[in-house]
């Protein structure tokens, strides 16, 4: 079982002098995870902690959500947001960049598909994202998740540029490419000059695509799983749920 991050701050955290850089998703890490994705909202307590950790150290939202509605949804200046699982990323200072422009067309082919062929199972809904399409279920009835399944397995095998993702009662088509979580952050902090021994990069998230960060930091930095379920992760440490977040957050803050 991980040890809790509450437990550990000072540990984590390093000695006096080494800096911090933390990467955190957004659904059921800054906010719990709710059966309407729209009314998964940043509490003002937790917009609150983000704005005093991102006075003192660079903070980045990598989230599954399109860059604009995460970047709408946070509503923080100053701070980088990855959209699209970090196909997507913007920030202060003109940082930018866009993996994968090239499957763009298929992605539109593939959308068409997938909400043609949904259209027919109650609860089931279609997102698209800028470089993912998301099949949703938590509202379709458990009877119908095989024929869910079985649909977007069956157009994920029509468009081979695209993966077929697994996450928390949703499937992802995206680029079939060597970029993932874990490389938007490793490109982060290499594109911001923190790739230095004394620069602790701290990724927290809750989801199977937060995985990839975990293994990414697993030599120079610190993953942070959030479950309230503990299982296998490649992170080191594990927080129950936003309200544990936001506690160990605050005490990532300068006083």
């Amino acid at each position: 079982m991980l040890p809790s991050a509450l437990d550990h701050v000072e540990e984590i955290a390093g000695k006096r002098g080494r800096d911090l850089a933390i990467f955190l998703d957004y659904d059921g890490t800054l906010t719990p995870i709710v059966n309407d994705p729209e009314k998964a909202l940043l509490s003002d307590s937790m917009r609150q902690t983000l704005r005093a950790l991102a006075r003192h150290m660079p903070v980045a939202i990598l989230s599954g959500r399109d860059l604009d509605d995460v970047r709408r949804r946070v509503d923080i200046d100053g701070i980088i947001y990855a959209g699209s699982h970090g196909f997507d990323i913007a920030g202060p200072n003109e940082l930018r960049k866009e993996v994968a422009k090239e499957f763009l067309v298929k992605l539109d082919q593939a959308e068409r598909s997938l909400r043609k062929e949904l259209a027919g199972i109650a609860g089931a809904r279609v997102e698209r994202k800028r470089f993912s399409i998301a099949a949703h279920y938590r509202m379709v009835n458990e009877s119908d998740f095989p024929n869910l399944e079985r649909i977007v397995s069956q157009v994920a095998a029509r468009y081979p540029e695209l993966r077929k993702m697994n996450g928390k009662k949703v499937y992802e088509l995206q680029p079939d490419i060597d970029w993932d979580k874990g490389k938007a952050v490793l490109w982060l902090l290499q594109t911001l000059g923190l790739e230095q021994a004394d620069v602790i990069p701290i990724y927290i998230g809750d989801d199977r695509t937060d995985e990839d960060a975990f293994r990414a930091l697993a030599k120079k930095g610190v993953g942070i799983l959030v479950s309230e379920h503990p299982r296998a992760a490649a992170a080191g440490y594990l927080l129950k749920d936003p309200s544990d977040v936001e506690h160990f957050l605050r005490e990532l803050v300068p006083h």
